[in-house]
């Protein structure tokens, strides 16, 4: 058990703090996406490979989904507002580096720290919410933080396109990075400023070795599926894959090895017999595999296929950013009443949308970026509906003692499924498009977000016949 040490919280400015944390969330989230919106900019001025450029995605997200869990109880032991400070420290100074690199792979090695630092500081965001607003603001505090989620999309699209375009002081697709660092910088004195000391919890372990062990496995399944192409898909790359595969599966052994020492393992081990946990986690994977790769693919065909500008091509993902945000809030209402059923009919939507923008893209030889931004609303407003209400369905079965592991669990899961999705997706949409054209490397990756998404429609299922 975990004891919190009984001192008292400072909340007096929480109404501050909670715009400092909601802050850094926005940052993050903006740098999910405008990176984007920059990559064919980014590709042609470092002459990066495919793989390259897919890694500059990927590596970002394995680094902060298996560090995510240690940054959590790094704010446990040294207490959040350190923490807090610490991780926007971190990636305010790695946004700069990222900036200044001068090669494909220097950028891959600072996205990798980039990602390690936005770990520690995504996770002292919800923490702190939690434990200043434990009354009836606490609802309109979540409200704030779900509206300045779905926001942070919006305007990732749009600032990544006007940065590129209007290439303030030369420095061109640099500007996506470097924008971070005074926002950065105002998001710590604030946080030195207002952030109130806060209780630590006792007792709390780090799982060092389980982290370094899950970072291996991942990079060592998902590496190969960036490079692979490049590497004609030798048998060392399948030989790589399968180490990772085992590694993955030693992960676990020392978990439960962990466990049996009196540790504190990554992941709470009671779970994985969860029936319903599980399917829910397999739905949350197949539903992310298809989210950045989708946004990814579509950056790479307008930019490189249509030739549309990258200012414009941010504008044709803005109606579908707003329209998430209605949706999001339709989502988590209905499904208040309907339950996981809401989820399985945003799957639907999310395909037909996907169906949409394959009669445009065949029936319309070149389609406009209006056109384009049209079709892509169907997309956004489905996945609103799915990925609002979606954590709070995976995580109803959990027992309220569990919730804290089952949302670490969630967290990691989502961000492995982004960096397989934008990986194998990626490597697949790369490989035809240099054999044929990027309108069939688009329709193929097409059929693979939709594969994905039914799969993602199939688990809901099945979880909801255990659950309801």
């Amino acid at each position: 058990m975990h004891q919190i040490v009984s001192t008292p919280v400072d909340t007096s400015r929480r109404w501050l703090v909670l715009a400092t944390v909601v802050a850094a969330q926005f940052m993050f989230g903006v740098d999910a996406f405008i990176v984007n919106v920059a990559i064919p900019t980014i590709a042609a001025e470092l002459h990066a490979s495919a793989a390259q450029i897919e890694a500059v995605i990927a590596i970002y997200l394995i680094a902060y989904a298996t560090l995510v869990i240690t940054g959590g109880r790094l704010g446990d032991i040294h207490g959040t507002r350190n923490v807090f400070i610490a991780g926007v420290a971190g990636f305010t100074v790695t946004s700069l580096w990222c900036g200044l690199a001068q090669s494909g792979p220097e950028l891959i090695a600072a996205r990798l720290a980039q990602g390690a630092t936005a770990a520690l500081m995504v996770p002292q965001v919800l923490a702190t919410i939690h434990l200043l607003f434990a009354d009836a603001s606490r609802a309109r505090a979540f409200g704030i933080y779900g509206i300045v989620l779905g926001l942070a999309g919006a305007a990732g699209f749009l600032l990544g396109g006007l940065l590129v375009t209007l290439d303030l002081a030369g420095v061109g697709w640099r500007a996506v990075f470097f924008v971070n660092v005074p926002f950065g910088a105002v998001i710590i004195a604030a946080a030195f400023k207002v952030m109130p000391t806060v209780p630590r919890r006792a007792g709390t372990r780090l799982d060092i070795s389980g982290a370094i062990v899950l970072f291996l496995g991942l990079l060592c399944l998902i590496g190969p599926l960036l490079s692979g192409h490049d590497l004609q898909w030798s048998p060392t790359v399948w030989l790589v894959m399968a180490i990772g595969i085992a590694i993955i599966a030693g992960f676990l052994r020392l978990e439960r090895a962990v466990a049996r020492r009196g540790g504190m393992p990554l992941i709470d081990l009671a779970l994985l017999s969860d029936a319903a946990f599980m399917r829910g986690l397999a739905a949350v994977f197949f539903f992310f595999f298809a989210n950045l790769s989708f946004y990814l693919v579509m950056t790479i065909y307008m930019q490189k296929g249509l030739h549309i500008p990258p200012l414009q091509a941010g504008l044709v993902f803005l109606p579908l950013a707003l329209t998430f945000v209605i949706a999001s809030r339709h989502g988590g209402i209905r499904a208040k009443h309907r339950g996981t059923l809401v989820l399985i009919e945003g799957c639907a939507v999310q395909v037909a949308g996907l169906a949409a923008l394959v009669a445009a893209v065949e029936w319309i030889e070149a389609p406009s970026a209006v056109m384009l931004a049209l079709v892509l609303t169907i997309f956004g407003y489905g996945q609103g509906l799915v990925m609002a209400p979606l954590s709070s369905a995976v995580l109803s079965s959990v027992k309220p003692a569990s919730a804290g592991a089952g949302s670490g669990m969630y967290g990691t899961t989502a961000q492995i499924a982004n960096a397989a999705g934008v990986a194998a997706i990626g490597a697949v949409f790369f490989a035809i498009e240099s054999a044929h054209s990027a309108q069939l490397a688009l329709l193929t990756a097409v059929a693979l977000f939709g594969a994905s998404i039914l799969a993602c429609a199939a688990f809901l299922t099945w979880m909801r016949s255990i659950t309801a």
